[in-house]
């Protein structure tokens, strides 16, 4: 194994990230049929809030609370109180994404692994524990929690610390968004694998040292070293 240490993205790389079910999840609490339509809406707010919020722009709590504003003037309820339920839901419904955890068993024991996620807290720790993979972390470093989000250096840097600064060109970054896994990876010093299954374009500037389109791709790529 050419790797010490593989750290993943956890939304859409290793799990699960069907926003749209979890609203209409969580806004049956609240009796509202959550329609096609009123997601578009929501990810019109949503979206540029997470730009916002991996350029450093705006706090994990800001873009929690901004997200639901209009919902939360619309039912009378703190955006905070909905965005609890949402990440509730969100880690209800969650599941490891198809190869995953065969990818993840074949590595344990033979690399350390991390997870290194922009989502939120409340909802990382949850799932982790839902699916029974928390066991196979040697670390879970979480946006919200360091103060910065990837592609930002410093949320690498504070990983490699809890790492023990092991050599960089010895550690894999793995992740599903180009413009804050793999540029944050390419940009702490470390190797990169983009797991591109949505068939993407790779924006202009960004190049990865792997591109696999699954995840049990990736298995036999590292499991044949």
């Amino acid at each position: 194994m050419q790797w010490d240490w593989i750290l993943f993205d956890a939304d859409e790389t290793l799990f699960t990230f069907d926003a749209f079910s979890g609203l209409q999840r969580m806004f049956l609490d609240y009796s509202v049929t959550f329609t096609s339509e009123d997601f578009q809406d929501y990810q019109a707010v949503n979206k540029p809030l997470w730009v916002d919020y991996q350029n450093g722009a705006i706090s994990a709590l800001q873009l929690q609370h901004q997200r639901f504003q209009g919902w939360a003037d619309k039912l009378r309820v703190p955006p905070a109180e909905l965005n609890d339920a949402f990440l509730n839901a969100m880690a209800e419904i969650c599941m490891p994404l198809p190869g995953a955890i065969s990818l993840l068993n074949a590595l344990h024991g033979k690399v350390k692994m991390g997870i290194i996620t922009n989502g939120f807290t409340a909802l990382q720790e949850r799932r982790l524990a839902r699916t029974g993979t928390a066991h196979l972390f040697d670390l879970l470093v979480i946006s919200e929690q360091v103060g910065v989000a990837k592609p930002d250096v410093s949320i690498f840097d504070y990983a490699l610390n809890k790492m023990g600064n092991p050599p960089r060109e010895r550690v894999l970054m793995v992740g599903d968004t180009p413009e804050s896994d793999i540029l944050g990876g390419i940009n702490a010093g470390l190797a990169t694998c983009w797991v591109n299954s949505h068939q993407r374009t790779l924006p202009e500037g960004i190049t990865p040292d792997w591109q696999v389109t699954t995840l049990s791709e990736l298995e036999q790529r590292l499991c044949k070293q």
